[in-house]
């Protein structure tokens, strides 16, 4: 048997357990009850509404009818069969008036959910078509054992669909952003993160190639996006995004938080190598000092982070020639040539071309992105012999200085 008088506790504290609007858990209780309540004394087709007034812990239940007139409603013919169009009161349109479809999308008159015009003006003067009129139900102080079950189940689910509303709230403006959470389990390579009143989940392709995970390990992630159609919140989590370095870069370096050093680009290869180029907006301010740091403390803090990744921190420049030659640092390059095509001919000494093109193509390869270039790395003293590995076409590549609007 549900004792009605001990809702009033049980609202606040599944308010604060939660972390709920005390509004949103009392509104799942009206509805749970008047769903009870329903099953239990009235008919199918009525629509019942349930107060619960906190303070004195009294519930009062109310049949509800929608104000209706033949313009609105089919109203019934001998002999036709009732079918129930909809359980839910139809709000009255005034522009569907006299439409040719008329007959088709209006419902059948039922007097268990609707109140003609006339007779509602005898028990209201001012009610107009549409409006809804409340007529006072019999209380009972307890419910049976099905009714009760069928009041619980709901205020399961209302409770559900609330606290997930909540956490969404929560959650949707740090689409973007880092948060921290403790690695809770694992399931097929994908890896499920305690983030406090949500659980993330990263995916595999999300993961940093390489790093291995354990139970109870607090990290970084980069929250990848939000879906709101799932049935759990689906805070989808990331580690291997190029803009979780720009925004680690974000934490340890305050000139990019304040606006004086920009994060021009940034070419990843998660787990491996890094290239970041950084531009100065004040006269006097290092962008590539401030981002290693004293000692390379502060390029340490984020290389720590991702694994022990290298990162390659490159001043950015307007000079497609000059951006270019530093984009391929380590490696010193002697000349650079451009065409019009957006293609690029880098020349370094002989024993610069390793470094240059990098194990497996990776250095000239991480240039291409980060510059938007095709680069074509060369011999000075071979110009016309083309390197193996060393020709890199630039894809798409991740320019923070979009953060901005994409998360708006």
């Amino acid at each position: 048997m549900m004792d009605l008088k001990s809702l009033k506790k049980a609202v606040e504290q599944i308010a604060d357990e939660k972390g709920i609007d005390a509004t949103h858990v009392l509104e799942a209780i009206e509805s749970s009850i008047a769903a009870a309540y329903k099953k239990e004394y009235r008919k199918k087709e009525e629509i019942i509404r349930c107060r619960f007034d906190l303070k004195s812990g009294d519930l009062k239940f109310s049949q509800v009818k929608t104000i209706v007139d033949e313009t609105t409603v089919r109203m019934p013919v001998e002999g036709e069969e009732e079918v129930i169009i909809d359980k839910k009161p139809r709000r009255f349109d005034s522009s569907e008036v006299g439409t040719p479809t008329e007959a088709s999308v209006l419902p059948r008159y039922n007097s268990d959910r609707h109140i003609l015009l006339e007779e509602a003006r005898t028990i209201k003067k001012d009610v107009q078509l549409g409006e809804e009129l409340e007529f006072p139900l019999e209380t009972y102080e307890e419910f049976g054992r099905i009714a009760a079950q069928t009041a619980k189940q709901v205020i399961l689910q209302r409770l559900r669909e609330a606290e997930r509303n909540s956490v969404l709230k929560e959650f949707q403006n740090k689409s973007g952003e880092i948060v921290s959470g403790v690695v809770q389990r694992f399931d097929r390579g994908n890896v499920y993160i305690d983030l406090g009143r949500a659980t993330g989940l990263m995916f595999y392709n999300e993961s940093i190639p390489g790093e291995h995970y354990r139970s109870g390990e607090r990290l970084r992630f980069f929250v990848l996006a939000v879906q709101e159609d799932a049935k759990v919140p689906g805070i989808i989590l990331s580690r291997s995004h190029p803009r979780f370095v720009s925004k680690l870069f974000q934490l340890e370096v305050p000139e990019i938080a304040e606006g004086v050093v920009e994060i021009k680009g940034i070419a990843r290869e998660p787990g491996s190598r890094t290239k970041i180029a950084v531009a100065s907006k004040m006269e006097g301010v290092d962008p590539v000092g401030s981002c290693v740091g004293q000692r390379g403390t502060r390029v340490m803090s984020v290389s720590n982070e991702l694994g022990q990744e290298k990162i390659d921190i490159i001043e950015w420049s307007e000079s497609p020639e000059k951006f270019i030659s530093n984009a391929l640092s380590p490696a010193k390059v002697l000349e650079v040539t451009v065409s019009e095509r957006r293609e690029a001919k880098a020349f370094v000494a002989e024993d610069q071309l390793s470094l240059a093109i990098g194990k497996g193509g990776q250095n000239v390869r991480l240039a291409a992105k980060l510059t938007g270039w095709k680069i074509d790395v060369r011999s000075q003293a071979r110009p016309e012999e083309v390197q193996e590995g060393g020709v890199a076409v630039s894809p798409d590549t991740v320019p923070p200085a979009e953060e901005k609007s994409a998360e708006e």
